[in-house]
């Protein structure tokens, strides 16, 4: 809870506009409801029915142009094991490097 309030502030303070899921059945219902969505930050680790990975995967098999960061403190993900064209972060989270990134994704806010 309090790791996804600090990145929903990082979103936030790059002028981006955060939506929330507690999981990823609560991710995957709101993309099915929205279709401004451009960008997904999922960490690896997450309650539901799938993981972080997982859901990286499902995203971008439903929605290939929907850019993906995935997060993590335990694990590393090799390349192979992320969706084409998504990125990698460990924790703790360097805004200034999520900033760039996701500039560098989907444009300035």
């Amino acid at each position: 809870m309090m790791l996804r309030m600090a990145a929903v502030e990082m979103v936030e303070d790059a002028g981006y506009t955060p939506l929330e899921a507690v999981d990823a059945d609560e991710a995957i219902a709101i993309l099915e409801s929205r279709s401004d969505i451009v960008l997904m930050c999922t960490d690896v680790q997450m309650p539901g029915s799938m993981d972080g990975l997982g859901l990286a995967h499902t995203v971008h098999e439903r929605w290939p142009s929907i850019k993906i960061i995935v997060v993590s403190g335990q694990l590393n993900p090799s390349n192979a094991d992320l969706p084409p064209c998504s990125r990698f972060f460990g924790k703790p989270l360097q805004a200034g490097r999520m900033t760039a990134q996701m500039q560098s994704m989907i444009g300035h806010a």
